[in-house]
């Protein structure tokens, strides 16, 4: 029996088009802000201008643009640099594996779509309880996200003495700040609040010792490690009851 993956294209509960629009301009916005403070980062870490677009045109993760330029505005060689932000993107190859379920795209749209998978489209999309309303709101997200962010970047790098310090304006938190937002309300059961408890753990208490990008993957086995233990504890519940059903 085949395994349903996919959302219908119709339900009763849709939300309707303009409500995920909204939302994804919502989302798409004020991510795309943070845009300022890569091009400011950027430019401070002596990357070109052509370089620093060339960034947000073509690798279009936030998380890794900011973990190359930050290791090499910190004086790291360019190779591990790179080597961090690579690992820090994997985590978008994840996502696209339920995201080609959810969007069900023709195969020659699908090398495009893949630039937009990311953190936010990712979010906006598994909130939605249609294929159509992911359909939309992947790509409202994307649009609007991949055109903000690539023209904030361009400003920032032009007007990086002017903007100043990006930390003062806390531009770079936007995007985490969102997607945490979208996330939360999406945790209902134990089980998915203790994957992101210990998801948090195993990231904030890796980040000082591993390099960049890898306190992220390593977090991705929180999934697996509370899947784990609820299976011991369903095992042990049953051997249990089973004892006592043979007194």
């Amino acid at each position: 029996m085949t395994e349903q993956t996919a959302l219908p294209d119709t339900s009763v509960e849709g939300k309707p088009d303009a409500a995920v629009v909204r939302d994804a301009l919502g989302v798409g916005i004020a991510v795309g802000l943070s845009g300022f403070a890569f091009g400011v980062t950027s430019a401070g870490s002596g990357l070109t201008l052509a370089q620093t677009c060339a960034l947000s045109l073509l690798v279009f993760t936030g998380a890794s643009q900011f973990a190359l330029v930050g290791a090499l505005a910190a004086g790291g060689n360019p190779l591990t640099a790179a080597a961090g932000a690579f690992f820090l993107g994997v985590r978008n190859a994840f996502y696209g594996l339920r995201l080609s379920q959810l969007l069900a795209l023709p195969r020659a749209v699908r090398p495009f779509a893949a630039q937009w998978v990311i953190d936010e489209t990712t979010a906006v999309a598994l909130a939605q309880p249609t294929r159509r309303s992911v359909r939309i709101g992947f790509t409202v997200t994307g649009l609007t996200l991949y055109l903000l962010w690539n023209l904030t970047t361009l400003l920032g790098a032009l007007g990086a003495e002017a903007i100043g310090d990006t930390d003062a304006w806390g531009l770079d938190a936007a995007g985490p700040a969102v997607f945490l937002a979208l996330l939360a309300p999406m945790l209902r059961t134990t089980t998915e609040r203790a994957t992101a408890a210990l998801a948090v753990l195993l990231g904030l208490g890796l980040l000082p010792v591993l390099p960049a990008g890898v306190p992220v993957l390593v977090a991705a086995l929180a999934a697996p490690a509370v899947l784990w233990a609820r299976g011991r504890r369903g095992s042990g519940a049953e051997q249990d009851s089973a004892r006592e059903g043979d007194r």
